[in-house]
């Protein structure tokens, strides 16, 4: 697309709303090829709260195949302007950044904002009247707290390049802002994890889940999460005892956490953060101080009170100090939000106005406190709270829950992925029914390879040929980890789930291939991996040119060595037979 039709279109840019209180000004600040930034402003004649104030430009429908937006999963078409509501970013959920993408995965324009922190609505629709996309975005549109000044950066890309490309300078470009520095990342983030919760869910057997940390580590995994069940003998998966957090299953718990070490794992535990349920002593205390009592789990903590804030950061600390935890799972971060119910204003004991703010403090604080106790401690976030202002205090982004789906979950890596920089990007667990075949299990862990893999199934109780399927995905992926995690993330086709996806470290790539297509190679790498991601034998590759003359082996999805020969890739395609979920490790001679 011709980039000056673009700009000549984003140059029409108009601010509209706002109220008679409020002047605001938008200009560019600078500008490159392609790549502008602007200032936006705005200035009240005194401190009130100010009406939604939008940005609004339009550029033209050429080229365009789809909209990526941060969490939109499988909807990643072109919608009308008269169709579904605003995407909305704040500091608990989503990113604040859309993308228009084109046929061959190229970058049309991408649009992101510096505010990660309060909320925002953004879109780009296309109107059918004049085939023009119409973008937009949209500041208070929640009467949030009042204010005096406010500015905010936006950053418009419309490069030729590849829209993951332009979605990972966004992320770069976030973490520029001194309000957005990511949190350091250790080592075990990045290893692989095992779970509790799809197979144990609340029923906790202590001596089991002992087994199965023998068992996990013995397979490669590095850590566990002890999800909910650990606080409580309810089991109705319900949080009504949410707040008090006292071991109640586990009551020796710092002995419990030194035997699961002796294991050769890391330990961590789960914690619904905003949930104060009401058979808990915690609600009688907080009463009157939640930001409503009308939700489906639970009350919510209102983090605008000081004593709230200090009592679920002295919560983390001792644990993490007491019970020697190497991690938290911190849940549910994005149920911090304005409610019907939800009174506004530094009022009646309340030190923030905004909720937003109020949790930024509260994260902040809890993370300085943990690291202080623990440097190396590694805590995780889900989505859809994976945004930059949350990479600040998780350094652990994981996707959704999607149990059994691991198409679902290789779309969730990839779209956090691309925005998450150097921080861990983790798959939802895997699971599968314990009848399931043994190439059709293999498909979940595949589908997660260019995340971290977390497990979750009873390993005493898989079949010898799962454990044998377990015991090899695991130790390719932490045989490969370096590559996997710190190499060039390219996935491939948005709207086809990311059909292809590939990660290159200096003379090495590894593919993962999830459809019958032809795979392209045009460097001759020194080690080159490809898996079969799909059901159904063969691989077909082709080379752009004379790559030269490879040794290769082939794996089936349970590590045996299936075949393994020498071949020359000369400008020619070939077809190759790899099992299905199967892998051919290609080696230049």
């Amino acid at each position: 697309m011709n980039v000056d039709s673009i700009e000549a279109a984003i140059e029409a840019m108009e601010i509209i709303g706002g109220d008679r209180l409020v002047s605001s000004s938008i200009q560019k600040i600078n500008s490159e090829k392609g790549l502008e930034i602007y200032q936006f402003n705005i200035k009240c004649n005194e401190k009130h709260f100010p009406k939604p104030i939008t940005i609004k430009w339009k550029v033209p429908g050429i080229n365009v195949k789809g909209v990526w937006k941060p969490t939109t999963d499988f909807a990643k078409r072109i919608q009308a302007d008269w169709e579904l509501d605003h995407m909305e970013s704040r500091i608990s959920i989503d990113a604040p950044v859309i993308s228009l993408f084109g046929h061959n995965d190229e970058n049309i324009i991408t649009f992101a904002c510096s505010n990660a922190i309060n909320k925002l609505q953004m879109n780009a629709r296309i109107r059918e009247e004049d085939n023009y996309f119409y973008c937009h975005i949209t500041f208070f549109s929640e009467e949030e707290q009042s204010i005096e000044n406010f500015d905010a950066q936006i950053r418009i890309d419309t490069r030729e390049i590849l829209f993951s490309s332009a979605l990972k300078e966004v992320s770069a470009w976030w973490e520029s802002f001194e309000n957005l520095k990511p949190a350091n990342v250790p080592a075990i983030a990045k290893m692989p994890l095992y779970s509790t919760w799809y197979q144990f869910h609340q029923n906790l057997d202590l001596e089991l889940l002992l087994e199965e940390c023998r068992l996990a580590s013995a397979l490669g995994y590095k850590a566990i999460i002890i999800d909910d069940g650990w606080q409580t003998f309810d089991t109705n998966r319900g949080y009504d005892y949410t707040g008090d957090w006292q071991p109640d299953r586990i009551p020796n718990m710092a002995e419990y956490i030194a035997k699961i070490k002796k294991t050769g794992l890391k330990a961590a535990l789960w914690y619904s953060v905003p949930f104060c349920g009401p058979k808990s002593e915690a609600f009688k205390r907080f009463k009157g101080k939640f930001l409503t009592e009308d939700h489906r789990w639970a009350p919510v903590f209102d983090p605008r009170y000081p004593e709230v804030r200090e009592y679920l950061i002295n919560i983390y600390a001792n644990a993490v100090k007491e019970w020697k935890l190497d991690g938290l799972k911190l849940d549910f971060i994005d149920d911090f939000r304005l409610y019907d119910s939800t009174p506004l204003g530094m009022e009646n004991g309340r030190d923030y106005a905004s909720i937003n703010d109020a949790v930024d403090r509260l994260m902040t604080d809890v993370m300085m406190k943990l690291q202080a106790i623990n440097p190396a401690i590694f805590i995780e976030f889900r989505q859809k709270y994976v945004g930059p202002a949350m990479r600040k205090f998780g350094n652990m982004l994981r996707a959704f829950d999607c149990p059994g789906d691991a198409t679902m979950n290789r779309i969730r890596i990839a779209d956090i992925r691309m925005l998450a920089g150097n921080t861990a990007v983790h798959s939802d667990m895997v699971t599968w029914h314990e009848d399931e075949p043994v190439e059709v299990a293999a498909l979940q862990l595949i589908n997660t390879l260019f995340g971290v893999p977390q497990l979750s199934m009873f390993l005493s109780k898989v079949s010898e040929e799962h454990k044998k399927m377990i015991a090899f995905y695991t130790g390719y992926w932490n045989k490969n980890a370096t590559i996997l995690m710190n190499g060039e993330f390219t996935p491939s086709n948005p709207l086809g789930n990311y059909n292809t996806q590939k990660v290159i470290l200096g003379n090495e790539i590894i593919i993962g291939v999830y459809d019958n297509l032809v795979n392209t190679i045009s460097n001759p790498y020194q080690r080159i991996h490809l898996h079969n991601g799909k059901i159904g034998a063969g691989i077909t590759l082709k080379a752009n040119t004379n790559l030269g003359r490879y040794e290769y082996t082939v794996f089936d999805c349970m590590g045996n060595q299936v075949h393994n020969g020498a071949m020359d890739l000369n400008n020619t395609i070939l077809e190759i037979s790899v099992p299905s979920c199967g892998i051919i490790q290609l080696i230049k001679k």
